[in-house]
């Protein structure tokens, strides 16, 4: 599904366009995502104000002037398109019509219309419509940890939750309530990034490796936001366009490949855990 950074672009295309537009005109195509759509879901929307558009780890949020934000998961495939200025010309022809196109809505800023529309082929995303003071304590981010790009993401932070932790550091880092927003891919080239072994107990890095893993982190992310996601299959940003960060991938998808790093003769790897693939070179990367 998108990642984190696949979501931060969306969120950054639907600015511009989004917040602070009045929304007109809701109309549901099609209830049936992972999810039925909230009670009164059209009119609770119609006449809303976007006061603005947030991320929190991999969904997006939008208070609205109501006192009620909206949330999305974008799930595997789903995805917001917007029809006209400024976001209006796509790159490719997004495949959101007729059956696949659940959620549309006209938005309204100065008199500016833009067509706004969801669209989940697989049907795997959600919505919902929370009050904005209840957001936190509410189940989907009441566990969520410190988002990596936060403040509170350090290594000092890894160090305290992984003290003692004998489960591996690659599946350590996909638990949300440890860090929120963090998936299989950039975990992969964080790791690889900061030279350790995905296999390594969690509890046994020490804290200086923490912190480059941490610094690591952040930067994949940014320089991933930066090139507008990596597109696998299904995704593609808000204006319909493809992202380009899968290729700069340093071991991601990259089995028996040569690894990256300048002299080093190994070879990248693939192996299963917890059920996803890890990709690493086990040369450069160390337990």
């Amino acid at each position: 599904m998108p990642e984190l950074p696949e979501v931060e672009t969306v969120r950054r295309g639907l600015t511009p366009v989004a917040e602070g537009a009045r929304l007109s005109r809701v109309l549901i195509r099609r209830p049936d995502l992972r999810f039925p759509f909230p009670e009164r879901f059209t009119e609770r929307l119609e006449g809303a104000t976007v006061m603005r558009i947030d991320r929190r780890a991999k969904y997006l949020l939008m208070p609205l002037s109501t006192g009620e934000t909206w949330i999305t998961h974008l799930g595997m495939t789903g995805r917001f398109t917007l029809d006209g200025d400024p976001l209006g010309r796509f790159e490719d022809a997004p495949p959101v019509t007729g059956k696949h196109e659940h959620f549309v809505a006209c938005a309204d800023i100065n008199g500016q219309l833009t067509r706004l529309a969801y669209a989940d082929a697989r049907r795997f995303g959600f919505m919902g419509l929370i009050p904005t003071g209840q957001v936190d304590d509410h189940p989907w981010f009441k566990q969520l940890g410190p988002e990596p790009l936060g403040n509170h993401f350090s290594g000092a932070h890894l160090a305290e939750a992984f003290d003692g932790r004998k489960q591996n550091i690659k599946v350590s880092l996909l638990d949300q309530s440890i860090v929120s927003g963090l998936g299989n891919i950039y975990v992969c080239e964080a790791l690889y990034r900061a030279g350790i072994h995905p296999e390594v107990a969690a509890g046994k890095v020490s804290k200086p490796r923490l912190e480059r893993l941490a610094a690591e982190v952040h930067r994949v992310l940014e320089d991933a936001i930066h090139a507008g996601g990596s597109t696998l299959k299904d995704f593609a940003n808000v204006e319909g366009g493809q992202c380009y960060f899968q290729h700069s991938f340093d071991v991601y998808g990259r089995e028996s490949q040569p690894c990256r790093t300048t002299d080093c003769a190994g070879t990248v790897t693939r192996i299963v855990q917890g059920g996803r693939s890890t990709f690493f070179c086990p040369k450069c990367q160390k337990a």
